[in-house]
């Protein structure tokens, strides 16, 4: 990899580990408790979230006619959602262990911590879910497809692609035949030394 492009890539993780930082020092101002994957209020907290709680009733005479006709077609997406998720599921189950690719720790991306909040209804519960759902999805997706990119096409686009998954970095330069076939093996081999104990899902 272009030593340029190292040092960038360094001085990124610095930031999103500040970033981190920043969240954690905000969390505890919340007085919010996320230890051992569980996340717990205060009782004083609770009772002051619940105070911007808006009644079931009031929030749905309350709702904007766009939302409410919009409604079915938000909810509708959860059959393709679903079937996507089974789909992708099964994928990597048969098709990592024959590539030795450390399979996508699903749990890892479903992440459905909203309900904890007191000021929330039953609707705007369900509502976070669904997103929580349709996000996390999308994220357990890009992660097992970045992984059979690398596995199978590790060489970067000609165009600047957005928002592109962290092992793009590590591709091949579009256009450098000679990297490509010296370089394959290795980024197929840096697959399967993933951290087991952070992505194996057994």
């Amino acid at each position: 990899m272009n030593p340029k492009i190292r040092e960038l890539l360094e001085r990124i993780r610095q930031l999103e580990d500040q970033i981190d930082q920043e969240v954690q020092r905000r969390r505890t101002e919340l007085h919010a408790d996320f230890a051992n994957k569980r996340v717990r209020f205060e009782q004083e907290v609770k009772a002051q979230q619940r105070r911007f709680k808006m009644g079931l009733v009031k929030y749905v005479l309350h709702a904007q006619i766009r939302h409410l006709l919009s409604a079915p077609f938000i909810y509708s997406m959860i059959f393709p959602l679903l079937l996507l998720d089974l789909f992708v599921t099964v994928y990597q189950v048969i098709c990592f262990p024959l590539y030795r690719i450390p399979r996508v720790r699903r749990s890892d991306y479903m992440i459905f911590d909203r309900t904890h909040l007191a000021y929330l209804n039953l609707v705007e519960k369900i509502n976070c879910a669904y997103c929580s759902y349709g996000n996390g999805l999308a994220s357990y997706l890009k992660e097992i497809a970045a992984r059979t990119e690398q596995y199978w096409c590790p060489i970067k686009h000609a165009r600047r692609t957005l928002q592109s998954h962290s092992y793009y970095s590590g591709f091949v330069d579009y256009g450098d035949a000679e990297a490509y076939r010296r370089e394959l093996q290795t980024l197929r081999d840096e697959l399967t030394k993933l951290n087991a104990d952070k992505q194996d899902p057994t």
